[in-house]
């Protein structure tokens, strides 16, 4: 999943679908690239990365396009988990990972070289991109695909939704900078309990696959690992973000070009409806999502187009509900919509109090302006 401004905000540090996914996802510093979410992140593969701190002013007269293709955004990587559902019923699971890569290294490869910009150079870049690449792309790709043989899609939709909160966590050692506040603390805290809820914890977590379950969780801290790690490699490198976004996928699809003949077996038949849907994920849900996600960060800015990672695991849970039959028990709806508010609590920032210092009439200092909580 590329890594995007987006990400920035939500790790403390975008999210890549994203992908792309992602978000796939879409941090700080990250100049950087693809990772996306299924990170948000999202479920997807590539969120962007830019350069710009404060958002670009949108253009005139174009307010409901960018509304359309923010919600068009949403929908796609909602339907991401669908598709891994579908890929997975024709395909062993490390199949769909490395089919969703190269359909997504496909296009934004294509639209590099229509743009005519070329693959990063120095090798010490190609090295941290290949880090990148695992934790933003081929571990958490192939952890939800696995996840989803025994776990349903809304529930790994719910899972990807965590990845704010391994954010934090994760910023809590590697970010010794970013000092939480006590509401992201309670954000994290809430986040957990949600996730709680929507495995029914109280009732012995029956009905779900604890295997499954645990691999979707770890693919959603996979893409909080990867974004702190490109927010402290992958800045300033002098490469373009739709250059670094490429390199990576095209090394993720490397690394699971050399894992699916070791630890798969070759497909014997080639089922049409789930090679389409693998075609949609990669092509759609990690390619065509990066590309559009990085021109919603640039046009509204990173804050704005990360508010798709709170909209992907309600389109997850309706598309499998309604096209799946997957079955929705009270504790999920309820549960996702706790983890989001803590997930939401844990991207406040810190703001100045109202307060500032001023001088009083007899000549002393007022009260020191202080950071709220």
């Amino acid at each position: 999943m590329s890594i995007t401004d987006a990400d920035r905000e939500a790790s403390a540090a975008p999210a890549p679908d994203s992908s792309a996914t992602a978000a796939d996802r879409p941090t700080d510093p990250s100049a950087g690239p693809a990772a996306a979410a299924d990170r948000p992140a999202g479920p997807s593969a590539a969120a962007p990365a830019v350069a710009e701190d404060s958002p670009a002013a949108p253009r005139r007269g174009a307010a409901l396009d960018w509304r359309i293709r923010f919600a068009v955004l949403c929908l796609i990587w909602g339907l991401s988990f669908l598709f891994i559902k579908v890929g997975t019923e024709g395909y062993p699971p490390l199949n769909v990972s490395f089919g969703r890569m190269v359909f997504a290294s496909a296009v934004v490869v294509t639209v590099l070289a229509v743009k005519r910009q070329r693959l990063p150079r120095a090798g010490r870049t190609w090295a941290h991109l290949l880090v990148a690449a695992f934790f933003l792309n081929a571990l958490p790709f192939s952890l939800f695909a696995y996840a989803e043989t025994s776990i349903s899609s809304t529930l790994a939709g719910i899972c990807n939704a965590t990845s704010p909160l391994w954010s934090m966590v994760l910023s809590l050692v590697a970010l010794s900078e970013d000092r939480p506040t006590r509401r992201r603390f309670a954000g994290l805290g809430l986040g957990f309990a949600g996730v709680l809820t929507v495995l029914g914890a109280w009732q012995g977590f029956s009905g779900q696959d604890p295997a499954g379950t645990a691999m979707a969780l770890v693919a959603a801290a996979s893409y909080a690992v990867g974004w702190i790690y490109v927010r402290r490699t992958l800045t300033g490198t002098g490469d373009s973000n739709l250059s670094l976004s490429g390199a990576q996928l095209l090394a993720g699809a490397a690394q699971l070009a050399v894992a699916t003949p070791l630890f798969s077996s070759f497909p014997t038949a080639f089922p049409v409806v789930p090679l389409l849907a693998i075609a949609a994920l990669g092509a759609l849900g990690t390619g065509v999502a990066f590309l559009m996600q990085y021109e919603l960060v640039t046009e509204v800015g990173p804050t704005t187009a990360m508010l798709v990672t709170y909209f992907t695991p309600v389109i997850a849970t309706i598309a499998g509900v309604t096209l799946l039959g997957e079955r929705l028990t009270w504790n999920t709806p309820i549960g996702a919509v706790i983890v989001l508010a803590g997930a939401a609590l844990t991207q406040s920032k810190r703001r100045p109090a109202r307060t500032a210092s001023r001088r009083r009439s007899d000549g002393t200092a007022g009260p020191r302006p202080r950071e709220a909580d």
